[in-house]
């Protein structure tokens, strides 16, 4: 219905992954970070990758990898992309990207205007750019927080910059959510989740029920002011 690409992350299940798919996932998303109660290890990833079996494009999320874990990913898991949601430089996802042979996608955090300024470095190299809210205090996950930022700051984005959002997603805020930032894709991680890590059908399915009352034309009518 609309050209907005969803990626449901930090799945683990293959009935999360079917739910996923069949309601219209883009995306599916794995997280490789021990930090992370949504954590897969790299042969449950290269299982879980083979399983979606390209019904959609498969992604591993993973927080400043070094090279032997990028080649590892690349060459056991075979994914369709990598998401680097650490502190990785420019230099440094042209690097990945270089040695993995993959698309990447480059998270970025978003508190205040002034970090819409670094995502400009970035555009030579990644092969798209997510926005996600900065980690709260306390918090030692870059994403899967479970929290927003204030979509209100993207008005001041160049609109030709596609970018998927992600922060506190859910069936409760995605109309907003698609109406104030405009984004070319979603990223749910929590929204969807009965407790940390651990994906809820109905959750995903009242997601992907509330998606689908969103009108085409609200979904790309307004412009950037």
């Amino acid at each position: 219905m609309s050209t907005i690409d969803i990626k449901i992350c930090g799945l683990s299940t293959f009935e999360a992954i079917d739910t996923a798919i069949a309601r219209g996932s883009s995306h599916v998303g794995f997280v490789h970070f021990d930090k992370s109660p949504r954590h897969v290890d790299i042969a449950e990833m290269a299982e879980l990758v083979d399983y979606v079996q390209g019904r959609a494009e498969t992604v591993i999320v993973t927080v400043d990898p070094d090279d032997d874990l990028v080649e590892r990913f690349a060459s056991d898991v075979r994914p369709d992309w990598l998401q680097l949601h650490g502190g990785e430089t420019p230099e440094r996802v042209r690097d990945v990207r270089r040695m993995a042979g993959l698309k990447v996608m480059k998270a970025l955090p978003v508190a205040d205007i002034e970090d819409l300024d670094r995502i400009e470095p970035y555009m030579a190299f990644a092969d798209r750019i997510l926005l996600d809210s900065r980690r709260p205090k306390g918090s030692n996950l870059p994403g899967g927080n479970g929290v927003s930022f204030d979509w209100r700051l993207l008005a001041a984005l160049d609109p030709a910059i596609p970018f998927m959002l992600s922060g506190g997603l859910d069936a409760e805020n995605v109309e907003a959510a698609v109406r104030i930032a405009q984004p070319s894709g979603l990223d749910i991680s929590s929204g969807v989740e009965s407790a940390p890590g651990i994906k809820d059908i109905g959750r995903l399915n009242r997601f992907f029920d509330a998606f689908a009352r969103i009108a085409e034309p609200e979904l790309h009518g307004e412009s950037r002011s």
